[in-house]
């Protein structure tokens, strides 16, 4: 568990902890079927591969984002609330991608008790696969 952030100790640049994934077939199947999105490559191998030409199953873009959001919302703990989160899916992830988060504190507005963090997935190679933004507002519910 992380250290419940507080405002008094907060300044631009300060790093998130970095968390790292790997979807697995089965994640992917379940994540998309949650979301009605029958695309093949995301649970089609052959298909995937063969028809389509990815070097594997590709990752839903929803699910990197909200791995982004799991990020944010385990920083902030019980501390706060995350009140917004844009990002962008630039490059393709793929099943067997060892992906990670991370994030830098981008801004700090105490008397709001609002926070900017930067965030973003890379991939084994370091890439910026998708880049975000999320504002938390701690000390408020």
């Amino acid at each position: 568990m992380n250290a419940v952030p507080d405002l008094k100790f907060l300044a631009p640049g300060q790093d998130l902890p970095v968390r790292t994934f790997q979807a697995e077939p089965v994640q992917l199947f379940l994540y998309n079927a949650a979301l009605w999105n029958a695309d093949r490559i995301h649970f089609d191998y052959p298909h995937a591969t063969a028809v389509e030409g990815y070097p594997a199953l590709v990752m839903a873009g929803p699910l990197l984002g909200d791995w982004l959001a799991q990020a944010a919302n385990e920083w902030v703990g019980e501390a706060g609330v995350l009140c917004s989160l844009e990002y962008s899916n630039r490059r393709a992830c793929y099943v067997g991608d060892v992906l990670r988060s991370v994030g830098k504190v981008k801004s700090v507005d105490a008397p709001s008790g609002e926070v900017v963090l930067e965030l973003a997935i890379l991939n084994q190679r370091d890439e910026v696969t998708t880049p975000g933004t999320a504002v938390v507002r701690l000390g408020r519910r």
